[in-house]
């Protein structure tokens, strides 16, 4: 689901050194198919020049108020009545200031104060003015109005101090746009996500596991943030980016796991189970690495805990999600652990079809609910297949207020 397609999204760009970063902005969002238009203040222009930009928006850069073009129909007015979005970035505390007071000096604080769209804001500049109180004061007066505010990154700054102050990562500033963008229909919503695959150790260098890559599970996780809900990932091994805006937590075992999702289990709404979580471990892990020799060794293997049958036990009132990868009987084998696990929905995929196994990033899944109804789905990518579960757990959500 692309939020960003056709969305007119204004670029404000000012006078810092991380302008040259609004580059790489913009040209994210045309790839995503919005309809960009960058606005610049005349220091902006300082650090870089409006023909890169047009040359990358497609369109003139706006610079100027009184620009005989633009005000041919009232310039300012017209960005702003377009506009689905606003985007400051980077944003000095120059312009955070002006914004807080209503002063409109520049084209760029104009259409902000005369826009209703939404608003981002974000931040860049040295260390010591971010923490300054008035760029702090005015900061919280920007967040009481409805702007959105990012919080700068920390790093080496261009003025030689470390500390916060940076551009906000390009990729993270893209996923609060999404956010922004988004229908919101899951704001209210606390949702736990287990995604990875976890690990049961034989000696300190050698252990069982599976080839599950996370995939499905940041995507649900990355997508559930996205359409307004609080976030927590549990992930076992995973080579998957942390997805921005979201609480994070990593573990290793099925032990751990367990304890990680019980330590939160009074917090979620929704329980998505979408981690591989392996069904035994070794009895006794030897304390030293096992020596190769020519002998035979047989390792025992004990059952681990059933988490989702655990969380199952004790919903008291959450929507509960399982993952069931099968390579026969899909429907009945996924069916049978919808219903002895208590669950309200369960995603069934078979992992021997081509792609739909392990490290893939599409998948070949069917929903199955509570009530009995099943949704084949055809093969799509895992983001897509994360939206479909969102959209099943409104359709469930919405059932059972219903009733």
């Amino acid at each position: 689901m692309n939020y960003f397609e056709g969305k007119n999204i204004v670029i404000g760009v000012t006078g810092g050194i991380a302008a040259y970063k609004s580059c790489e902005l913009v040209r994210s969002l045309i790839k995503l198919r919005s309809d960009v238009q960058v606005v610049m203040t005349k220091s902006a222009s300082r650090f870089i020049t409006p023909l890169t930009l047009q040359t990358l928006s497609g369109k003139k850069v706006a610079t100027d108020m009184f620009d005989e073009d633009w005000e041919s129909e009232i310039g300012h007015i017209s960005l702003a009545d377009r506009a689905d979005l606003v985007v400051v970035a980077p944003a000095t505390a120059s312009i955070i200031g002006k914004l807080a007071w209503g002063i409109s000096d520049s084209l760029l604080t104009t259409l902000i104060l005369a826009t209703k769209a939404p608003v981002l804001v974000c931040p860049a500049m040295n260390v010591n003015m971010y923490e300054n109180p008035a760029v702090k004061e005015n900061s919280e007066k920007l967040k009481s109005r409805g702007i959105y505010l990012m919080e700068p990154g920390t790093g080496d700054l261009a003025c030689g101090w470390e500390g916060k102050g940076r551009l906000p990562e390009i990729d993270n500033i893209v996923d609060e746009i999404g956010r922004i963008l988004s229908p919101n229909d899951l704001n209210g919503e606390r949702v736990l996500v287990t995604a990875g695959a976890t690990r049961e150790f034989i000696d300190p260098v050698r252990f069982i596991s599976n080839p599950s890559s996370g995939k499905m599970g940041y995507s649900i996780a990355k997508v559930g943030w996205q359409r307004g809900a609080e976030v927590s990932l549990i992930s076992g091994k995973s080579d998957q980016p942390v997805p921005y805006g979201v609480d994070y937590k990593e573990v290793q075992s099925v032990d751990e796991m367990y304890r990680a999702v019980m330590d939160k289990i009074d917090w979620p709404t929704i329980i998505v189970k979408s981690a591989a979580v392996g069904d035994y471990m070794v009895e006794r892990v030897s304390d030293n690495k096992l020596k190769k020799s020519s002998e035979e060794k047989l390792l025992k293997l004990i059952p681990t805990i059933d988490i989702l049958n655990e969380v199952g036990k004790i919903k008291n009132g959450k929507i509960v999600i399982g993952f069931a990868a099968e390579t026969e009987d899909i429907l009945s084998n996924a069916q049978s652990k919808l219903e002895k696990k208590n669950l309200d929905l369960i995603v069934a995929n078979d992992i021997s079809q081509e792609g739909s196994g392990f490290e893939e990033d599409t998948n070949i899944a069917y929903l199955i609910d509570k009530n009995g109804h099943i949704d084949e789905l055809p093969k799509m990518l895992k983001t897509e297949l994360a939206h479909k579960i969102f959209d099943k757990v409104l359709e469930l959500r919405h059932s059972s207020n219903a009733n």
